[in-house]
């Protein structure tokens, strides 16, 4: 059932269907909008729609493990999904199979556990993610070291964020020779009130700066310690 009478017209390659609009899904719609993309928004709950119809340009009230109200819907033309339910962990993995029987190219799906992530993952989510095991392993890392700001990717590699060093202050990247005591690549380097800038070999360190850098996850780790 539509929240309203218009006609769902065709998704462009920036749509993205958000199924599930609690606080994790609310929060990426949003985010997604405010970048630029189409954003459909899905959710069984009527009160829930009526809310986020002020917020979001198309929000669509239906029954997503139903695979043929998602195809009414328009989402099988959507070439990407974000399944952000997880208080019903039944619902979460019957709409991650409805939409890879529609065969969206690319579903996210929000899981609440390890085991309901592997589910997830079994039945078709081709990215699952674990919002709050992700945060606290990231506030870990943060507050274990000197790093401001953390990103690892899944291949080993990461990048920080980092106060540099109280000795490189005056001093290029050539000369503090971080790559090769520490294995990491400066990428950046950020001032107060001013933009970030790249940085190269004879790139001057002032004090007090931040240093964007690059390399192993590991190497970062050691790095921002």
């Amino acid at each position: 059932m539509r929240d309203d009478d218009s006609p769902v017209g065709p998704p462009d390659a920036d749509s993205v269907v958000v199924i599930g609009l609690g606080r994790f899904g609310g929060q990426v719609a949003q985010s997604l909008l405010r970048l630029g993309h189409d954003v459909l928004g899905i959710d069984e709950h009527p009160k829930r729609v009526h809310r986020w119809s002020e917020r979001l340009p198309r929000v669509i009230e239906a029954d997503s493990t139903d695979d043929q109200a998602l195809r009414q819907c328009g989402v099988a033309d959507c070439p990407r999904a974000v399944v952000g339910i997880g208080s019903d962990v039944e619902a979460s993995i019957l709409t991650v199979v409805a939409l890879t029987e529609l065969g969206v190219p690319e579903v996210w799906a929000k899981a609440v556990t390890a085991k309901h992530g592997r589910i997830l993952a079994s039945v078709g989510a081709h990215h699952v993610i674990l919002p709050e095991a992700a945060m606290g392993d990231r506030v870990a890392r943060l507050l274990a070291s000197r790093m401001l700001d953390f990103i690892e990717f899944d291949d080993g590699f990461a990048i920080a964020k980092v106060c540099a060093p109280p000795d490189a202050a005056g001093r290029t990247l050539a000369e503090c020779r971080l790559r090769q005591r520490y294995g990491i690549t400066v990428v950046g380097i950020k001032e107060r009130d001013r933009q970030l800038r790249y940085a190269g070999p004879e790139t001057l360190i002032p004090p007090d700066a931040l240093l964007i850098v690059a390399g192993a996850t590991t190497a970062v780790q050691q790095f921002g310690r």
